[in-house]
């Protein structure tokens, strides 16, 4: 059973439950939807979603963004690879494409985000996703604060830099941002890998905060873990982040690779060239469990 064929309640149950499959599920817990999309309409949805643009750049990434049905745009039936639709954040090789703070791209890719559309303070946010295989790819799935960073805090969701076992998780703040000590990866269970559907979550209290791949826990950070190395900066509305970067900074520090493109080897450039820089979403939920204020 795909989840696209779940309504959202029952989404929510195995998110809550720990289980991976419907059939498992008792439908107890009690929710609010904050928001829910499943990209069914003919594009994306900017009463939703925010689309970033040429003018931001960060990490070294050697990608800028472009607002552009090339780099964002939903799919339906089989182009949606076994969801019924999604959208599709896609990278392309186009050199020279602009010069911007003295850099130039030759790639361009998608991130959009729900600054000011869809701001929350506790609850769970997921997304079901389906990542590409190669190395230097990094596609994330996050929440920021809406003022500086990192004083209003930054919670990486889900984190992919091109090995497709793993994937990180991470929280960021003041005295604990860029490399921070509250991070982990997870390993897929042999059979596995990013490039499978996986439901990848959090679930945000005022005690703390618990990261989860399809239902199953892979860290917590708990409130005294985050204030024994700074502020707790996770008691203001974020916003959802979703981007498909390439190469930079953290792929480069896994990978080692500086040529073609820092973080992006030979095998990868040739997978972007043919198309294969795709990221797929089938939905993103945010929701408030009752109780939690």
């Amino acid at each position: 059973m795909r989840l696209k064929d779940l309504n959202t309640f029952v989404i929510l149950a195995i998110l809550f439950s720990g289980y991976s499959y419907a059939q498992d599920i008792a439908a107890t817990a009690e929710t609010d939807t904050l928001f829910f999309d499943d990209f069914s309409g003919n594009s994306l949805d900017r009463e939703k979603w925010n689309v970033v643009g040429t003018d931001f750049w960060v990490n070294n990434e050697q990608q800028i963004y472009v607002d552009s049905t090339a780099t964002i745009f939903n799919v339906k039936g089989a182009d949606a690879k076994g969801a019924e639709n999604a959208l599709v954040l896609k990278a392309h090789y186009s050199p020279n494409y602009i010069t911007f703070r003295d850099n130039n791209f030759d790639f361009i890719s998608g991130r959009i985000n729900t600054r000011d559309k869809v701001m929350f303070t506790y609850g769970t946010a997921a997304a079901r996703m389906k990542l590409p295989e190669g190395s230097g790819f990094w596609p994330a799935f996050w929440a920021l604060g809406g003022g500086n960073w990192p004083e209003t805090g930054e919670i990486d969701i889900m984190e992919y830099v091109g090995e497709t076992d793993w994937i990180g998780v991470a929280l960021h703040g003041p005295g604990f941002s860029g490399e921070t000590p509250l991070v982990n990866k997870y390993f897929f269970p042999e059979g596995e890998d990013v490039t499978d559907w996986h439901v990848y979550s959090v679930d945000w209290t005022p005690e703390g905060i618990n990261f989860k791949v399809d239902g199953r826990l892979i860290y917590r950070a708990t409130k005294p873990m985050v204030e024994h190395y700074g502020k707790w900066s996770f008691d203001n509305p974020k916003y959802l982040i979703l981007n498909l970067a390439l190469g930079g900074a953290y792929p480069y520090k896994t990978n080692g690779v500086e040529k073609p493109y820092n973080g992006i080897p030979e095998s990868t450039l040739d997978l972007i060239k043919d198309g294969k820089a795709e990221v797929y979403i089938d939905w993103v939920l945010i929701s408030k469990q009752d109780g939690v204020n």
